[in-house]
C-alpha cells in the first residue's frame, strides 16, 4: 500500500483514495490542497477534514474495502465536537486504520476492530483530539505493525493549540514502540 501524506490528517492511498482533505485556509501554514483520486473519505465535517472540493475525482475504480466505525470527536460522547468516523481500509491483505479526530480511548468493540492493523494513522496533537499519552496507550492496546502520527503542529503549519509530535515520540520511545513509528 502506497501511503502519501498530504498534511494535517490528509493522506492519499495508492493514488486512488484521499482521506480527510483540508479546505483551503483551514489549517494555518498549509498550502492549498490540489490532488486527485477515484474516491474521498471524510472522518467528520470540520473544514480541516472535509475539503472534498480540493480533490479532483478521476475515473477509475477505488479498489479498497472500507469499513467505518462510529466514534466521537471528544471524550463526552460528541457533546463538544460531534461525531467522528474511524475508517478501516483494506487491500491486498493489508489493513490501514485512520482514526480521524478521535477524542477518546476506544471502547472494547472499537478497539477490537482497529487491532493488529498494518498501519495506524493516529492523532497526537491533543486539544481537539486525543493527546500524546492517550495515543501511546491506544497504540499499545491496538498493537499495529506501523504507527503514523498525524494532526499535530509543526514549525511550518498547524493550529497553535496543538502540541508537536515530540511528546508522542518521547513516550513511544519510553514504551518501546518507537521502532514502529514513521513521521512524515
Amino acid at each position: 500500500m502506497k501511503i502519501e501524506y498530504l498534511g494535517h490528517a490528509c493522506f492519499r492511498l495508492d493514488d486512488e483514495l484521499v482521506i480527510d482533505p483540508y479546505k483551503d485556509g483551514s489549517v494555518p501554514g498549509l498550502a492549498p490542497l490540489r490532488t486527485s483520486a477515484a474516491a474521498v473519505l471524510c472522518t467528520h465535517k470540520h473544514a480541516d477534514h472535509s475539503g472534498v472540493e480540493c480533490v479532483e475525482i478521476v475515473s477509475g475504480e477505488c479498489s479498497f474495502q472500507i469499513e467505518d466505525v462510529a466514534s466521537f470527536h471528544d471524550d463526552q460522547q460528541g457533546a463538544l465536537r460531534g461525531p467522528n468516523t474511524i475508517f478501516i481500509i483494506s487491500k491486498d491483505g493489508e489493513k490501514l486504520v485512520h482514526l480521524g479526530d478521535l477524542g477518546h480511548f476506544p471502547n472494547e468493540k472499537q478497539l477490537a476492530k482497529i487491532a493488529d492493523a498494518d498501519y495506524l494513522l493516529i492523532p497526537v496533537g491533543g486539544y481537539y483530539t486525543i493527546n500524546a499519552e492517550t495515543a501511546v496507550k491506544i497504540c499499545e492496546a491496538a498493537n499495529p505493525k506501523r504507527i503514523i502520527p498525524m494532526h499535530y503542529r509543526t514549525a511550518q503549519s498547524g493550529y497553535p493549540e496543538l502540541a508537536t509530535v515530540d511528546e508522542f515520540l518521547e513516550l513511544a520511545k519510553e514504551k518501546g514502540i518507537s521502532d514502529k513509528v514513521k513521521v512524515y
